[in-house]
């Protein structure tokens, strides 16, 4: 029997009509940035009865996108455009998030020099990122900010910070990737850290108390010397005592899949130390594909919210249907 999955909840102070979120899953079809009325009819039909959509990554600034056809939140061009697709979406019921991000190490396309905790590639490209300095860390917390806030211009009812498979903010947690000594390093999870800590409270600040903000967390590595399924529970607390109000669970630089697991949700065993360590919801993705699959996950505690990917991207109608 479909509980659980009907019953509302709230983040923050928004309240969803029930469980399902479509997670943030990259088209590739921006125009120039933008999302255009395909885009946008897209997302509006896959909000007939969902809780939560999550829309795919935008680029907070120009050296941060991760290719030509992501979609951007790094200038106020881009308001109108999104303005038409939040309210698409609202009209469906549907609440509806913008997932902000900088790709770091693996961005590309933009021809401008890329930045990394500590000049460590991803994609094999010449030359190697640059090590980002002091006045780096500002810069990208700023272009943060500022793309929070054009999104809450543009009619969106939240926020999700994005640090998860291999982009900025995981790659500055992952020890593999962050090999600093300075404030930010790599040997502790307070270095690991302590970017996202800042730029979750300058969000905080400057979208004010009662805005929803999330954080695409990229929990696990699934290598040898990278982060640890032992610290999830204290990175969760420092992510929520720094403002956050919504936990999203994912891997981290083996990015959104786990190999050595074909169950329903994939993550699970991350989100149960999520969910066990914090007072703020918890969203778990990954292989769902029945009602049932997501039901059992919420009666076992897994998380508080259950990603629907895939299978929602062949069926637009998979919440109307899975809440029959």
């Amino acid at each position: 029997m479909i509980e659980l999955l009907r019953k509302e909840i709230n983040v923050n102070q928004l309240k969803l009509r029930n469980r399902i979120v479509m997670p943030p899953m990259a088209t590739g079809k921006a125009d120039h940035g933008k999302p255009d009325d395909s885009l946008i009819s897209y997302y509006a039909a896959r909000g007939r009865g969902t809780a939560l959509i999550i829309v795919e990554h935008e680029y907070v600034s120009p050296e941060g996108m991760a290719h030509n056809t992501q979609l951007s939140m790094a200038d106020d061009s881009v308001i109108p455009a999104y303005q038409k697709l939040t309210e698409a979406i609202h009209t469906q019921g549907a609440a509806v998030f913008a997932q902000i991000n900088h790709a770091g190490a693996q961005a590309q396309d933009s021809g401008l020099p890329t930045l990394s905790p500590s000049g460590i590639t991803l994609r094999n490209t010449e030359p190697a990122p640059g090590v980002m300095t002091a006045e780096d860390m500002k810069r990208v917390t700023n272009s943060f900010v500022s793309a929070a806030l054009r999104a809450k211009q543009a009619g969106f009812d939240g926020v999700e910070i994005h640090s998860a498979h291999g982009y900025l903010l995981n790659q500055f947690y992952s020890p593999l990737t962050n090999h600093r000594t300075d404030e930010y390093t790599g040997q502790t999870l307070e270095g690991r850290t302590r970017l996202h800590v800042g730029i979750l409270k300058a969000v905080r600040m400057a979208v004010g108390e009662n805005y929803p903000i999330a954080i695409r967390f990229g929990a696990y590595d699934y290598m040898e010397g990278g982060s640890r399924k032992e610290e999830i529970p204290e990175a969760s607390q420092i992510f929520a005592d720094a403002g956050a109000d919504l936990i999203d669970i994912s891997g981290g630089l083996n990015g959104f899949t786990v190999k050595a697991n074909t169950e329903p949700g994939w993550f699970s065993e991350l989100s149960i130390l999520s969910k066990r360590s914090v007072q703020i919801p918890v969203i778990l993705t990954g292989g769902v594909k029945i009602a049932e699959e997501a039901e059992s996950l919420l009666r076992e505690g897994a998380a508080d919210l259950i990603g629907i990917g895939r299978a929602m991207l062949k069926d637009p109608d998979w919440a109307l249907n899975a809440l029959k």
